[in-house]
């Protein structure tokens, strides 16, 4: 089963981590000034990972496939890490999809 992984960054901003069953970081969030709005993000993350319009397949200047999953008004919720290819990139999404409707949270900032 997936989790959220909530962590605090340097800057004090809080973070959270999608992370697949393995273990493996899966979607990773932007920072958030507070707590609350770090859960809140979460909870988009669950509604909007079962929307397939939602992500936003891209390529980096580099070559490397990666995705953007975004809410319901366009902003970018969560961002995937580069791939090597397009189906290891579309396995990232198909995990998201699978592990964040049912994930449980790690609060790992108490």
């Amino acid at each position: 089963m997936g989790k959220f992984a909530i962590t605090t960054r340097a800057n004090g901003e809080f973070q959270f981590n999608l992370k697949a069953g393995n273990g493996q970081t899966i979607l990773s969030s932007e920072g958030y000034s507070s707590k609350a709005a770090c859960l809140n993000g979460i909870e988009s993350v669950k509604t909007n990972s079962q929307i397939d319009e939602r992500f936003d397949k891209k390529e980096s200047s580099n070559g490397k496939p990666y995705f953007n999953l975004k809410a319901a008004n366009g902003q970018i919720i969560g961002n995937s890490e580069m791939y090597e290819s397009t189906a290891a990139r579309d396995n990232g999404i198909a995990s998201v999809k699978t592990n964040a409707p049912d994930a449980t949270i790690d609060d790992q900032t108490v």
